[in-house]
């Protein structure tokens, strides 16, 4: 991972553009007012899952450090030098071989990940006690163990770090990914005698391990996860992500349970929306990285001591992140594996009669506390006000004063009494860009981006409408990101993003990609084929009719004063610009 890549792990471009620009949910991004323009109405948008942000308005776009380029007048080094202080990325370490270095090291980490895992696996096809415990009291089929890459470590000692030094991994190459323990005897195994559940990214890669004991030991831990690497942190990784995303996508709602087994329990079931923390320790991290695909999470924690306290922690967390939290309630006390094994409908139907986490928060210390007396009504306000105090959204803020002072009988006068005596957070005004003056936006070249962009939005997400781009060439169009996207669309006519070489030959223009796909969903997803191909042939004409009217105002101006020749080759051209826009525009559809 080179410098670039660590400052956008590290840093949400939502967070960055949110110093600029008041931005608010809109579904899976978010929108605001463009800083380029005077607008009245909201088109900047920025995409967390993509990384990139794209100004309608204006046509800009990119990634969080053209932002800072646009916003801050720098270069493009000044920009990564900015992102990276705020990161708390040493750029030292990326310079020269250092970088490649850094690269090549974390390539080995996931290497020897990846080879661990094998070995796992081959360890679990050989043992009856973690083969019973899988297949018949976790009841998971063989191709859910296949799918999850579960495996066993066996409880020999040094097997797994043996294993790896005979193909080549140094010992602290071991100690690096997490995978060994310095033992009295000299390096030995971490894990021994447990299911090992490897934990991927959201790309799919294997970042490390969460290991389940099999035996009863005295004092030891049931669960132990991999410790804190370069390649795992426990405060930022979401189980089952890699797997759950897509289907995030499509139902609009990500479920966050407490077990990394109930998420391959739901996932066998079909409810595949379904990921999990280490725990009930939820971060903001872990919001943002499921915010990225949702503005929807339900949780499934436990209804006890531990389960409040964390949705009172996460319901601030989620307000600033901007998405809605909602809780679930499992009947009977019963955990998702439970419900599912029994009744797979039932755990469908209680994801469904999700309840807001507040309300639920306050139901809960409803029955808890004896909110007729003094005291339950001063612990009931000293539990929530809090909550509701750090709530973003001061229409939000205010319905929940009102409602606390409902449910324990007091005026909101006296309510607002006790919420005002504390401290409030002041809002965290927006940043004042030091060198940025908004610039009048030249329509005719927004116009031109924005054609360009359309164009190229349509033909790259639906491979029927290729055949459009025939007439295009790239003197039509105004960026070499547009120029290089139309000559890979022509070149690869079938291409539909699940070729890996296909996309690897994209990497150079992999941010202009995003933008023009972002566009591509908030303009055209909804749209039928019959609409989609109008739409691909009025973006057509419309650039070849600028393309020509552009090219004879230069013909005019070439024919004042021009010698006999010239001027008859100059008439040929205009005469071939005019068959082609007789081409396109007496072929468009609707």
């Amino acid at each position: 991972m080179d410098a670039v890549e660590e400052v956008k792990a590290r840093l949400n471009i939502e967070d960055v553009v949110g110093e600029y620009v008041e931005l608010k949910r809109a579904g899976r991004n978010f929108k605001g007012l463009s800083p380029f323009s005077s607008e009245k109405s909201p088109s900047f948008m920025v995409s967390p899952e993509k990384g990139i942000w794209h100004d309608f308005s204006s046509g800009k776009g990119g990634t969080m450090f053209s932002f800072i380029m646009e916003m801050e007048g720098m270069t493009f080094p000044q920009a990564l030098e900015l992102l990276a202080r705020k990161a708390g990325v040493d750029l030292s370490q990326f310079k020269g071989s250092g970088s490649r270095d850094n690269s090549k090291q974390k390539e080995r980490l996931y290497e020897a990940l990846e080879l661990a895992t094998k070995f796992y696996q081959v360890q679990f096809s050989k043992n009856k006690v973690a083969l019973e415990y899988v297949l018949k009291k976790r009841q998971f089929t063989k191709q859910t163990a296949l799918e999850w890459q579960l495996g066993y470590s066996p409880n020999t000692g040094s097997a797994l770090c043996d294993f790896l030094v005979s193909k080549g991994f140094k010992p602290q190459e071991i100690k690096q990914t997490g995978l060994s323990a310095q033992r009295y005897r000299g390096l030995g195994d971490m894990f021994r005698g447990r299911l090992m559940v490897p934990l991927h990214d959201a790309q799919g890669r294997i970042i490390g391990f969460t290991a389940r004991l099999l035996e009863d030991i005295k004092d030891a831990p049931k669960y132990i996860n991999t410790p804190q690497t370069p390649l795992y942190d426990k405060s930022r990784h979401v189980f089952g992500l890699h797997l759950a995303k897509e289907s995030i996508r499509k139902s609009g709602f990500a479920v966050l349970v407490e077990g990394n087994l109930d998420v391959i329990q739901s996932h066998q079931a079909g409810v595949k929306q379904v990921v999990a923390t280490a725990g009930t320790a939820m971060t903001e991290y872990h919001l943002k990285a499921l915010s990225k695909f949702t503005g929807d999470i339900r949780l499934s924690f436990d209804a006890d001591k531990a389960g409040i306290a964390a949705t009172e922690r996460a319901i601030p967390i989620a307000s600033k992140v901007g998405v809605s939290l909602s809780m679930i309630t499992i009947p009977s006390g019963k955990d998702p594996d439970e419900l599912i094994k029994q009744d797979k409908e039932a755990w469908q139907r209680v994801i469904g009669e999700n309840q807001y986490a507040l309300d639920w928060l306050i139901d809960r210390y409803k029955t808890e506390l004896d909110i007729k007396s003094a005291e339950g009504k001063r612990k009931f306000s000293d539990i929530l006000l809090p909550v509701v105090r750090q709530l973003q959204d001061s229409v939000e803020r205010d319905h929940y004063l009102q409602e606390l002072a409902r449910t324990i009988g007091v005026s909101k006068e006296a309510l607002l009494q006790k919420y005002e005596s504390t401290t409030t957070a002041a809002k965290k005004p927006l940043k004042k860009p030091r060198n940025f003056t908004p610039q009048p936006v030249d329509k005719h070249t927004a116009d031109q981006l924005k054609m360009q962009d359309r164009m190229l939005a349509l033909t790259l997400m639906q491979p029927a409408l290729r055949t459009y781009l025939e007439p295009i060439n790239p003197e039509m169009l105004l960026t070499d990101d547009a120029r290089k996207l139309l000559s890979f669309l022509k070149e690869h006519p079938d291409f539909t993003g699940k070729e890996p070489e296909k996309v690897a030959a994209l990497k150079q223009i992999a941010d202009y990609a995003k933008i023009v796909a972002v566009q591509y969903e908030e303009l055209y997803q909804d749209l039928e084929p019959v609409e989609l191909e109008g739409e691909a042939a009025r973006q057509q004409a419309r650039l070849v009719e600028n393309y020509v009217k552009t090219e004879k105002h230069k013909i005019s101006e070439q024919l004042h004063g021009t010698d006999d020749t010239t001027m008859r080759e100059l008439l040929v051209r205009a005469k071939s610009l005019d068959q082609l826009l007789h081409q396109v525009t007496g072929g468009m559809h609707g």
